[in-house]
Parts: C-alpha cells; structure tokens; sequence
C-alpha cells in the first residue's frame, strides 16, 4: 500500500529567466531592446532602425477584386416588381377600351345629331340607288353595340349570312335532284324555293334583329322574342340536317337515297347535308353562348314584361283604339 501513498522526491527548482530561449535575448545584445536600456526621460531616443522590406518568396500573392453589392432588399422584390408591371398594362388596356369606347360614343352622338325631327337614313339591305325599293333598317354595329358584345352580333350576322346561303344551295341540289328525277324531287324544289323565300327575310326579322336590338339598348323584351323564336329556328335546322323526303331539304337521308340512283347529284346533295350539319351544331353553340351573356347582364322577366307594357301604351294606334274603346263605353246608353 506505501507505493499508493508515498510521495514523489522533491526535486531542485529550476529558475525559468536561465531558459537558454530567454538567455539568448540578454541586455548584452544591442539589437534587441530590454526594459532595463529603456529610459523614458531621455530626450534624445535612439531612433528605431529604418525598415527595410524583404521580397516575399514564392509566386505573389492574387489580388482580391471588391465583391459585387449585394440587393439587401427583400425577398419578394422582384415578383413585386411583376405584379406592378402587370397591373399597370392592365389598367393601361382598361384605358383604351374606355377611349374606344368613347370613341364610338362619340361617332353615335355626331350620327345622331341630324337636326330636330330628324333620324337616322336606313342602311341595310345596301340595295343600289337605281332600286325603286330603299333599305328598311338601320344597322352599324361599330356604332350602336357596346365592344364587348360587337363580336358576337357580328358572328350572329355572319351566321345569319351562311343560312341564307346554305338555303340557297339547297335550292340549287333539289333542282339538280329534280332534273334527274323529275317525278319525284318536284316537290322537293318547289318547297326549296318556298324555304328560300320564306325563311332569309324572316330569321333576319325574327331572331337576327332582336338579338342586335337587345344589345343594342340592353332589352329583355328582345332577348326572350330572339330565345323563343331562335330555339324554334335550332329544331328546324335539325329538320334540315336529317333530310325527310318531300320536305324540299337536301338532308343526309334524301342525299344517301340520291346518291344511289345517281352518284354525281348524291355527292351535291351529301355537301349540301353537311352545311346543314354545321348550321345547326353552329345554331346551338351560338344559343348557349348567347344565353350566358344574358345571364351576366341585369336583364329579367319581369323587365321584359315592364318594356312591353310601355311599348304598347307608347304606340299611337294602341292608344288611339283604347281611347275610342274607353269613350264608347262611357257613352253607350245603360
């Protein structure tokens, strides 16, 4: 147990200024300077030595360009930097429709101002000068419909347009179906002419007109005249497309039965069939796009019913015939 216990000799101690790391620097060496050679009232210091630079060795050493400042901004500035430029083109386009529309305000107020008592010339049908029949309607889209309804009056013209040709090539393959057979398909063109004339001056009277008039001035009268007449207008072009024999419409089942007994007349009347497919898939995209407009303006049933109310008693034959009813009920003998 004594050697667990026992402690180390003590040893001599060594003084640590006999160093030889510390001897080596002694007052004796003049190039090295002690606390003891430093006399703080001398006047006249001895001046340091002068500094003399060493080359470094080695390859020099490269030099530091300065970093590029940093954006110390934030994190969101350049998204912010977007959404301000997006906002100002959009403000910017809203401002141009304004001046467009302005514009077009503008053009409707100097057509208006043709005097007291005066209104405007019909334009439309744009029949020559030499015709003793005058246009019977006045129509300028860029002028009376708001922009953003003018593309879709504009395509219902167009649409109006391609019926009225279509009706018209179906005149043309019932006479071609007729001179060839002539027994049969004489019923089919004299009904073709009827159609021709019957239905172009009548579906631009009956559906074209009310829907331009009720984006014209916003009418719910118009827009439920043009859905009540435009549906009924849909359910014959359907008729139109299936093509029933001796109705006078070159449908797909008078085309496939012509196209049998003659292949030439079949291939007129199958293209004529296609025109009518595409008026009525065209007839019913235009119904629905149509009514969505409706349903995002302010118009209602009952406004439709408030505008024929006033419509009526503003006609001077309805107010005349009701004045007379009104005084020949007040007069007859009781």
């Amino acid at each position: 147990m004594s050697k667990y216990t026992s402690f180390p000799e003590p040893v001599e101690e060594q003084n640590p200024f006999q160093d030889p790391a510390v001897t080596q620097h002694s007052s004796t060496d003049p190039g090295y300077a002690t606390l003891d050679l430093y006399n703080p009232f001398d006047n006249t210091p001895a001046q340091p030595p002068p500094y003399e630079a060493t080359p470094p060795s080695g390859p020099p050493a490269p030099v530091k360009t300065p970093p590029e400042p940093r954006n110390y901004g934030s994190y969101n500035s350049q998204p912010a930097v977007n959404a301000t430029t997006s906002d100002l083109l959009r403000r910017q386009e809203e401002l141009e429709k304004k001046a467009q529309e302005l514009e077009r305000r503008e053009r409707e107020l100097q057509s208006q101002s043709l005097g007291p008592g005066a209104s405007r010339q019909n334009n439309w049908p744009p029949l020559p000068s030499f015709c003793p029949v005058g246009p019977c309607f006045y129509q300028d889209i860029d002028v009376e419909i708001s922009q953003r309804f003018q593309r879709t009056v504009t395509t219902m013209y167009y649409f109006w347009m391609f019926c009225s040709a279509t009706l018209l090539f179906n005149l043309i393959s019932s006479f071609a179906n007729f001179c060839v057979d002539p027994s049969g398909g004489g019923v089919g063109l004299g009904l073709s002419i009827l159609w021709v004339l019957l239905y172009t001056p009548c579906s631009f009277v009956c559906w074209y007109r009310p829907v331009y008039k009720a984006f014209r001035s916003d009418s719910s009268f118009n827009f439920f005249i043009f859905f009540f007449v435009f549906f009924a207008q849909v359910c014959v072009f359907v008729i139109m497309t299936i093509g029933i024999p001796g109705w006078g419409y070159s449908g797909w089942i008078v085309s496939l039965a012509s196209l049998r007994s003659n292949k030439g007349v079949g291939v007129i009347m199958i293209i004529n069939a296609i025109f009518f497919t595409g008026q009525t898939a065209m007839g019913v995209i235009m119904l629905k796009k149509i009514h969505s407009l409706y349903r995002q303006t302010d118009a209602s049933f009952q406004k439709a019913q408030a505008e024929f109310a006033s419509g009526v008693m503003s006609n001077q034959a309805v107010r005349q015939a009701a004045a007379s009813a009104a005084q020949g009920a007040f007069t007859a003998p009781r």
